[in-house]
């Protein structure tokens, strides 16, 4: 009995947390990709410019990397909900963004204002029309809610590539 109510539980904080973000106001999620845009230039401006190029082992991304892959899905994520095309086309940032501290923060943060750009501009109403998103269909709203989810993910990786080179990450900003 002891196990069938834990499973209960842990299902009901699977369910409650993964669609917890698609409760969130439209302008509260304009906070919160604000708020995450802050939090990861705190991550881009820790790690001194020769660290960019960092890979905790050669098998993944450097540090650059990490961070431009999650630029790549900020413009495809909203892209897809959105339907407003791609300031990057069909470019991907990853591959055709100089892996630089300068070059890397620039496009990083560009993508986050066309994440909140396309958010402010969306009716309440188109929010919660539905997108086909990697073969699954969501709400625009629960969309944003996975796009959040991917950078901070991505974001959260880079935290040991601060740490492999002596440095402090940022302090969680959770509000």
């Amino acid at each position: 009995m002891k196990r069938l109510s834990l499973l209960f539980t842990l299902l009901a904080l699977t369910f409650v947390s993964s669609s917890a973000f698609a409760q969130f106001t439209q302008s509260q999620m304009v906070d919160e990709w604000t708020r995450a845009k802050a939090y990861t230039k705190a991550y881009l401006d820790a790690l001194p410019a020769d660290g960019y190029g960092f890979k905790p082992t050669p098998e993944i991304r450097s540090f650059a990397g990490q961070m431009l892959h999650l630029a790549d899905a900020n413009y495809f994520f909203t892209a897809t909900i959105s339907g407003k095309p791609s300031p990057m086309g069909q470019k991907s940032v990853e591959k055709s963004v100089d892996p630089t501290k300068e070059a890397t923060t620039k496009a990083v943060m560009d993508s986050y204002d066309f994440v909140i750009s396309s958010l402010q501009a969306m009716t309440p109403a188109q929010m919660q029309e539905t997108v086909s998103l990697e073969g699954h269909s969501v709400s625009k709203s629960g969309g944003f809610g996975k796009a959040f989810e991917h950078q901070t993910h991505h974001r959260g990786q880079t935290t040991i590539y601060l740490r492999l080179k002596g440095v402090t990450p940022p302090g969680e900003q959770l509000f």
